[in-house]
């Protein structure tokens, strides 16, 4: 079940301060890849999360009109590429516009093919999802793109992560909890 809520009445709060305050969403930074009539496509996101376990979709915040979800959406499958720690420079690259169009982005990277998305799987990246578009959304002034995960492969490395408008590598430790600090 869907419900829309309305505000009833603006909301009194600096719009600047808001996205200050959304830039202390941590998230780990991805790049997004697809082949279609034989042209490979990527792009950096910085917003996917795990939708559901059963079946297992995972969402991708993206802009309206983007190309890489019209592109998703036309070949029905495509691939997520989660960032480890030092792969800040192809976070750089996939997001900025100027690069060239179509598969001449690729050139100079090492990825291989993935067999069911037919879209390159970056070699280093800390995990690949291969995915089949489940739906697409329209959201605010932004798209949700839904994708099942066909399959999925991981290493162990510190992850890349967007934080605070910039990009942000390093090791994870286990926050200490009350429980673990009383007891120790």
């Amino acid at each position: 079940m869907s419900t829309l809520t309305q505000l009833r009445r603006p909301v009194r709060q600096d719009p600047a301060e808001r996205r200050r305050a959304l830039y202390h969403l941590a998230s780990p930074v991805s790049v997004l890849t697809v082949g279609h009539a034989g042209v490979l496509h990527g792009t950096t996101a910085s917003t996917v999360t795990l939708v559901s376990r059963e079946p297992l979709l995972v969402g991708v915040a993206m802009r309206p009109g983007s190309s890489f979800a019209r592109l998703a959406a036309a070949e029905g499958r495509f691939v997520i590429n989660v960032l480890d720690g030092g792969q800040g420079d192809l976070a750089r690259w996939f997001a900025d516009s100027s690069r060239p169009d179509g598969s001449a982005q690729f050139d100079g990277l090492s990825y291989t093919d993935d067999s069911y998305a037919h879209a390159p799987r970056l070699a280093g990246a800390l995990a690949h999802y291969t995915c089949r578009v489940h739906s697409s959304h329209r959201a605010g002034d932004g798209e949700v793109l839904l994708g099942y995960v066909v399959r999925a492969t991981a290493q162990s490395a510190p992850p890349l992560f967007s934080y605070a408008g910039g990009l942000v590598a390093g090791a994870l430790h286990p926050a200490r909890t009350t429980k673990e600090t009383t007891a120790s």
